[in-house]
């Protein structure tokens, strides 16, 4: 009788989330958040990762660039860049945060590191010249470096009471369920890309 070697099963792909609040879950218990979520969303559809938080409340696109060499010190796998929210409450000039964020995707392109950009849009409150600079943004690069892009993370979710929390401008427990759910799809065609 031939012995048979059984393969040994594959380690979960390594996810980073390099984000702000939004990625970090504030407000949530951590199982509550959208990356919690997501990991589980991956692990339903077949694809288990290794879910890396990377992610600072508060951070700004420019905080991402500072700690970005910290975070591939981890080793992901994939990463998903979750910034420039902060940036546009601040209303810090859009040039600024189209800089950082390519510095954050040219760092990614040379490691040879996969990678989303998940999508921000400015709020109406600094006139639409700021706003039409800054949603542009994420287009923009996702085109220059040939990577995916989720254009709004937090369409269907923002500025709706019954997926935020109080101060409408971070998800409640359903809300990040809904970004998750959204997002896994992009998620799995990353991680089944070559």
């Amino acid at each position: 009788m031939a012995a048979f070697a059984v393969p040994a099963a594959a380690a979960p792909v390594r996810l980073m989330v390099l984000g702000d609040s939004l990625g970090a879950g504030y407000g949530l218990a951590p199982a509550q958040s959208f990356p919690a979520r997501l990991a589980a969303d991956l692990a339903a559809a077949g694809r288990p990762v290794e879910m890396l938080d990377a992610s600072v409340s508060g951070d700004t696109s420019a905080g991402g660039v500072a700690r970005l060499k910290d975070a591939l010190n981890r080793h992901p796998d994939a990463v998903l860049v979750e910034l420039g929210a902060n940036d546009a409450l601040r209303a810090i000039d859009p040039k600024i945060t189209a800089a950082n964020l390519d510095q954050i995707a040219s760092r990614l392109d040379d490691a040879h590191i996969k990678y989303i950009l998940l999508g921000m849009r400015a709020p109406s409150n600094w006139g639409r010249d700021y706003q039409t600079a800054f949603d542009a943004i994420y287009p923009r690069l996702a085109a220059a470096h040939h990577v995916p892009l989720y254009p709004f993370l937090l369409d269907g979710v923002a500025l709706d009471p019954k997926l935020n929390q109080p101060d409408l401008l971070h998800p409640n427990a359903a809300g990040a369920d809904l970004i998750a759910r959204r997002l896994t799809p992009y998620v799995l065609r990353l991680l089944a890309a070559p």
